[in-house]
């Protein structure tokens, strides 16, 4: 078995690493999920995951929830745990928000790889 050295991570270090919208950052890694950063601002589009919940943490900024059937508004600070199989759009009506994901390794962000955009690491 291979034992590393844990060490922390420095959220605002690592937002102030890149600026571009949607496009996820692995940040760390533990059992076989990926501790992700997004920046997003604007719309995202409908997706569901078939196969995982998905966690999303505020950091900074308001994040809108979208379901079919109700709303959620995420304020700093707060997060939501998205259910497999439950279509959403995440939405940054009012500029950035930071935000922290929590997915299994090598999830689709929009539930299909064909439209991904491939979480890279930071």
């Amino acid at each position: 078995m291979v034992q590393t050295t844990p060490s922390k991570v420095d959220l605002a270090e690592k937002f102030g690493q890149f600026c571009d919208h949607w496009a996820p950052r692995i940040v760390a890694r533990y059992n076989d999920n990926e501790v992700r950063l997004a920046k997003a601002e604007g719309d995202f589009q409908w997706h569901s995951h078939t196969d995982s919940d998905e966690l999303f943490l505020v950091v900074s900024g308001t994040l809108t929830m979208e379901f079919r059937g109700h709303t959620e508004v995420l304020e700093q600070g707060q997060m939501i745990v998205v259910p497999r199989g439950t279509e959403h759009r995440p939405r940054a009506l009012n500029g950035e928000v930071q935000m922290v994901i929590i997915d299994p390794k090598d999830t689709a962000n929009t539930g299909d790889p064909a439209t991904a955009t491939k979480a890279i690491d930071l």
